[in-house]
């Protein structure tokens, strides 16, 4: 006759461990096979279509996402094109180069003043100016920077970088024999918020006498879970605690229903694209800019084994 029996729970590959230790810097992946630098993805924004400033600069590669979007505004917010025969938006007016029409320096327009140029302002709309001619030290679109490329300059003062990817238990860069087990829920969230990472960040550049202010927000982070899964947060995420136990996080985590068992180092590869939309306004114009960036941690998963063995 069985007296009884001894339970005995086995771990596949490893020993569990719960911690709420962030992960380290880990790998960080940018976007079009770019090179990191020191867990940052390097940011440059395609200039995208000229704007208010001319000819703008040649289209770059842009590892941190795509060129955005970008509208002229008047103060009661009627778009108008930013761009026309009249010359460039300058919040209020057009302004255009006519140097070539007034050649004598020693003309009175020229304040005399040998370099420089003479802009012809154009306002369009019942009770406006219509028409002013002035000298200006540079032309918009020539030597002062137009409001986008200002735009380009506060985004990349944000210093974006892909956010540490935290989970409990931990990932193997930071406890290389921890492991997430079938069925038990793994908390995700960012080990290193901040303006940064998490946002919201907002920073200004000015040139030219125009400033131009830009914020940057993020939207989502979706983690693919390397087995196939996926889930989208819409924040940094709850750090966890041990006092949590096996609860499911409240706002972003995963349970995995099949092992790390034959993928490369027996883990998982978690990755963690966040996304982000730069909202910037000056000289007239507004505009959006969307980036993104990714990092990449392995996490091992295991299951729990129940064997019955009699004394």
């Amino acid at each position: 006759m069985r007296r009884g029996a001894l339970l005995i729970v086995a771990v596949l590959f490893g020993v569990i461990f719960l911690s709420s230790s962030p992960a380290s810097a880990g790998g960080v992946k940018c976007p079009d096979g770019s090179t990191p630098v020191e867990g940052s993805c390097i940011i440059t924004v395609d200039p995208g279509g000229g704007g208010g400033g001319g000819g703008g600069t040649t289209p770059v590669d842009n590892p941190g996402g795509g060129g955005g979007s970008q509208e002229c505004r008047k103060a009661s917010g009627e778009v108008v094109p930013c761009q026309t025969e009249h010359g460039y938006w300058n919040g209020a007016c057009y302004d255009k180069d006519v140097s070539a029409e007034f050649p004598d320096k020693s003309d009175p327009i020229w304040q005399g003043h040998e370099d420089g140029v003479i802009l012809r302002q154009t306002c369009i709309g019942a009770g406006s100016n219509p028409v002013v001619t002035r000298w200006e030290a540079s032309a918009p679109g020539v030597a002062g920077p137009s409001p986008r490329e200002l735009a380009d300059r506060a985004v990349q003062a944000m210093g974006f970088r892909a956010g540490q990817i935290a989970t409990a238990p931990p990932p193997l860069s930071v406890q290389p024999d921890s492991m997430a087990i079938v069925g038990i829920p793994v908390w995700l969230w960012v080990g290193d918020p901040g303006e940064s990472t998490t946002g919201p960040i907002t920073r200004s550049a000015s040139g030219g006498g125009t400033t131009v202010t830009a914020t940057g927000t993020l939207d989502r982070i979706v983690y693919t879970m390397g087995d196939g899964g996926q889930v989208t947060c819409t924040g940094p995420g709850t750090p966890y605690r041990t006092e949590y136990g096996d609860r499911t996080s409240p706002d972003c985590g995963y349970t995995y229903t099949k092992t790390s068992a034959g993928k490369a180092g027996e883990a998982h590869t978690i990755s963690a694209t966040s996304y982000w939309t730069v909202e910037w306004a000056g000289g007239g114009q507004t505009g959006t800019i969307p980036l993104e960036f990714t990092r990449t941690e392995q996490l091992r998963v295991g299951e729990l084994q129940v064997l019955l063995t009699t004394p």
